[in-house]
């Protein structure tokens, strides 16, 4: 593990990925600044207002990601910032939480997870302002798995998102040279660009092993898959369930042999799906 909980909850306070715009965000916005010396004071403030609000309340996914980023333990930081993720997904909140848990996931060492959570934010929230923010969390943990196209790629995006943040160029920037011997058309293809268009994608399947409405099921599943070394994820369809899916394989036989260990060693009736 890269970092103690202590350090990692200090990552996540600090820099803009913690957003607290509005009047309505004060309390969130004292109990962080409480929670720097008197970490249990603050989160004895985030109980109390979570307590007295609704879960339909607009208020309540901002209070939900600021007792994550002050949770006294990696894995309920986690479990609070996946539940603004999947049951608040159209809050302001999503792409902030996304951001949270790239970094989180970079400081305990878990490369493939802090990948996926910036190319969700990418895919999901592309107009985010926070974008940048998960294309450089994104890029090292591509660089520390030797996937130099891929890092180089989101370093180009963080460069080009950086804007006039001369502190966050400077880091970018730092990783800027590994990339000098990579072709640019590593960078993926912008919307209009003519001259760049992805190919169709391939068919790919998963193993699906939960469909469910509730959220703490959902948590409970990917905390257990997590543990036992499975790549893990939720999906939520129209109908408002939320399924969760391990991995992503090229062929069926792959996908089937995963389904038979997933039901080894969880039970049920964990099925291949297939996906574009």
């Amino acid at each position: 593990m890269r970092a103690g909980v202590g350090v990692i909850v200090a990552l996540l306070i600090a820099g803009p990925a913690v957003r607290l715009p509005a009047q309505t965000d004060t309390l969130r916005a004292v109990a962080l600044r409480v929670a720097q010396t008197r970490p249990d004071s603050g989160r004895a403030m985030m109980r109390r207002l979570l307590a007295s609000l609704s879960p339909r309340d607009s208020l309540y996914p901002g209070a939900l990601f600021t007792a994550g980023m002050l949770a006294p333990d990696a894995g309920l930081i986690a479990t609070n910032l996946q539940r603004v993720v999947v049951e608040y997904g159209q809050s302001v909140w999503a792409d902030s939480a996304l951001v949270a848990l790239a970094k989180l996931y970079f400081a305990q060492g878990d490369m493939t997870a802090t990948t996926q959570a910036a190319e969700r934010l990418r895919r999901d929230y592309p107009d985010s302002p926070l974008r940048p923010r998960a294309d450089f969390t994104g890029a090292r943990a591509y660089f520390d798995m030797k996937d130099d196209a891929h890092g180089c790629a989101l370093i180009r995006e963080a460069l080009d998102g950086a804007g006039a943040d001369v502190e966050f160029q400077n880091q970018v920037s730092f990783y800027a040279p590994r990339c000098a011997a990579l072709p640019a058309a590593a960078t993926p293809a912008t919307a209009g660009d003519s001259q760049a268009k992805p190919a169709a994608p391939a068919t790919t399947y998963a193993v699906q092993v939960l469909a469910v409405k509730s959220a703490s099921q959902v948590d409970q599943m990917l905390t257990r898959l997590k543990v036992m070394g499975f790549d893990a994820r939720v999906v939520r369809d129209t109908s408002g369930l939320f399924k969760v899916r391990v991995g992503r394989y090229p062929t069926h036989d792959e996908a089937a042999q995963v389904q038979r260990r997933l039901k080894t060693r969880l039970g049920g009736q964990p099925f291949v799906v297939e996906e574009p």
